[in-house]
């Protein structure tokens, strides 16, 4: 079966092809040290910037490729597919981040930020989740007071991707705690110029060990009413509201990518196991497994290009992302689950793909809004 998506070029051919074998170079020889050291190298993310890997739908006068979101998706489906490698995490930097500025960003944020993100000098992060406010951003209590030239932030952050390496944070907060999302803001915090900024620990996961994911304290951080995104208090809430229907659909892509992969992976390990006088896939059990993983990862795969079409255009709307975010997760921890299963006692053992594609598939249900959230966004649109 050769589908082929709507949108893809022989533009996108040739990109897809060239990241494959950056992934493989660059990204592959490196990953078990750096899941053993909790973080990918900082070094790298200049090598992506030279590379052309970030920042990719960034116009080219704020230093970026001026690409399209569909060569966004390339990137991404190549990263997961091709290499199965999870801890570069790109689409928080280049595909969150960076669009937060760029569409929400004054003129002059605009210029300072993106093309140092395209280039690897800046590595961001977006500090949305705190201890008491998961997928409810609505209750984070992480305050900005306005005192003279400069607002006072306080409060923590957990769970936050590139914790660790990043220069710039944009942070969820209160500007004015008494309103509910109307006083919700968002300040992008320069790491080497925030008195009163700590990073703790990295945090140990069960899963995606090479992405670092930190806790983040601001206590009485000054920061300048020039980083307040869009120079404008309130907007945080409808800003973060537009965002996270392309963060959905990246996590989408990422799940119909790793799906793919685990077919692919297990269909080659049991053509070779041998069991019962042939091979594993001789035996029907085996044949019929992969056949609905693979019926499963193809509907993913079509249900996946529809809404980056969609997204292009601008007509992805908050329920069809969140339909694409659930479904796809939930699809990928189901379908690992089986492939892994097919693997036997190997599919335990860390040193076979799909052990990691395991561990790292079962937080896509809770990031980026947990699923059970998602399932109540779809039901608000039932009439």
């Amino acid at each position: 079966m050769n589908y082929r998506a709507n949108w893809m070029t022989e533009e996108l051919d040739i990109l897809r092809d060239h990241v494959a074998r950056f992934y493989a170079a660059e990204m592959v020889p490196n990953e078990a040290r750096w899941q053993e050291q909790g973080h990918v190298d900082r070094s790298f993310w200049n090598t992506a910037g030279e590379a052309g890997i970030l920042c990719a739908s960034v116009p080219v006068e704020y230093g970026g490729a001026g690409a399209t979101f569909f060569h966004e998706a390339v990137l991404i489906t190549e990263q997961f597919r091709a290499t199965g490698v999870s801890g570069f995490s790109n689409s928080v930097h280049s595909q969150i981040s960076a669009h937060y500025i760029l569409n929400y960003g004054t003129e002059e944020q605009k210029r300072r930020w993106l093309p140092k993100m395209a280039r690897g000098e800046l590595v961001a992060a977006i500090a949305m989740t705190e201890p008491g406010a998961g997928s409810d951003l609505q209750s984070v209590r992480t305050t900005a007071k306005l005192d003279g030239n400069s607002y006072r932030l306080n409060g923590s952050k957990m769970f936050i991707t590139n914790g660790q390496l990043a220069d710039i944070i944009l942070v969820v907060c209160k500007t004015d705690p008494k309103q509910r999302s109307k006083g919700i803001s968002i300040l992008v915090v320069e790491a080497d110029q925030a008195d009163g900024f700590r990073r703790g620990r990295n945090l140990k996961k069960i899963g995606q060990k090479s992405s670092d994911t930190s806790e983040l304290f601001f206590d009485d951080v000054a920061v300048s009413p020039d980083n307040l995104l869009g120079g404008e208090e309130g907007q945080g809430f409808y800003q973060l509201m537009q965002q996270l229907p392309q963060e959905r659909l990246v996590l989408g892509l990422k799940a119909a990518a790793v799906m793919e992969r685990a077919v692919a992976d297990t269909v080659d390990y049991t053509s070779q196991r041998e069991a019962f006088g042939g091979t594993l896939l001789d035996l029907q059990n085996t044949r019929f497994k992969l056949a609905e993983a693979k019926t499963i990862a193809h509907i993913a795969r079509v249900f996946v290009d529809e809404c980056v079409e969609k997204h292009a255009a601008g007509e992805l709307d908050v329920t069809t992302a969140a339909m694409v975010k659930w479904w796809c997760s939930q699809m990928q921890c189901d379908v690992v689950d089986e492939c892994l299963q097919l693997h036997g006692g190997n599919g335990y053992m860390t040193e076979f793909g799909i052990a990691q594609m395991y561990a790292d598939a079962r937080v896509q249900k809770i990031y980026g809004g947990a699923n059970e959230v998602m399932k109540e966004l779809i039901a608000r649109n039932l009439q």
